[in-house]
């Protein structure tokens, strides 16, 4: 696996890189695991990796065509990446492919409920998909939630605006986490 890592690169793959590089370093922003309530152990780093490649990837998803090939290499990479992270934690090599397969059902599973959440004309449904998702068996407190629906809205915008070519070229910018997401309702 590490052979790969390091000869099996090729230049189509410096776009999903970066991008995964991105949404990896904004995923680990400090605020989400002081201020928000997020909990700072893996399940809570994945669900944070989780919803920002769920936005990286539905911004690919409406540049068309192009992005095809750079969001399933963006895929490939982030469980790639955890397929490594689960080794280096001490997974013995027969568990890591089932752990994969279940942390890729979930993946798919939270995509489709962000999508439905983003796509909602209320806010209750992102709401409750974060709730479930990235608060499970938490009791988070409801600012926290709207603050972190409200981030994922803006972040959905943020991501929006940037032209295709940026994009595909391997540049986003993502919304700013909000200082104190406690406070954020209140400003």
């Amino acid at each position: 696996m590490i052979w790969k890592r390091i000869f099996g690169r090729s230049d189509r793959d410096e776009v999903p890189f970066g991008l995964y590089r991105g949404l990896v370093a904004q995923a680990r922003m400090p605020a989400f695991y002081l201020h928000a309530g997020v909990p700072d152990t893996v399940e809570g780093r994945f669900e944070m990796v989780s919803l920002h490649a769920f936005l990286v990837l539905r911004r690919l998803k409406a540049a068309g065509e192009p992005a095809k090939e750079v969001a399933q290499r963006l895929f490939d990479i982030m469980f790639d990446d955890m397929d490594q992270t689960l080794r280096e934690m001490g997974v013995s090599d027969l568990a890591v492919g089932k752990k994969i397969k279940g942390m890729a059902q979930a993946f798919y599973g939270r995509m489709a409920a962000y999508d439905a959440g983003l796509d909602a004309q209320d806010e209750t449904t992102l709401q409750d998909a974060l709730r479930r998702n990235v608060f499970a068996g938490l009791d988070p407190t409801a600012s926290d939630v709207a603050a972190l629906a409200g981030y994922v809205r803006n972040c959905a915008v943020v991501l929006g605006r940037e032209p295709n070519e940026d994009i595909l070229a391997g540049r986003l910018s993502f919304a700013d986490a909000p200082a104190s997401f406690s406070e954020s309702n209140n400003a």
